[in-house]
């Protein structure tokens, strides 16, 4: 499992953030309908434009592939990837994140 923090470059203007987010976002849909981005979603204590996902591949690789699908994809964010191994989850995670 991988956990991706994406982080829009602060030169990126305003207007061209507004033209790329609608693109992004039809990206996070595919890959989260497909199966591959099981959690993801924006980060509210911050005024940058930045998120999270957990996803979910078969190896980096793949998950390198994915990002490089991402309109934002290299030039216009900062993609920190880190591998992680869950090994205590909630019995109640589906309702406690909602």
């Amino acid at each position: 499992m991988f956990i991706i923090n994406i982080t829009v470059n602060s030169d990126v203007t305003e207007q061209t953030q507004n033209e790329m987010f609608p693109v992004h976002v039809r990206w996070l849909e595919k890959y989260f309908n497909n199966g591959k981005f099981l959690m993801l979603g924006p980060y509210i204590d911050t005024n940058a434009h930045a998120g999270v996902i957990f996803a979910q591949t078969s190896n980096r690789e793949e998950l390198q592939s994915l990002l490089e699908e991402d309109c934002y994809y290299p030039d216009f964010a900062q993609y920190d990837v880190r591998e992680f191994m869950p090994r205590f989850i909630a019995e109640n995670f589906d309702t406690a994140v909602k």
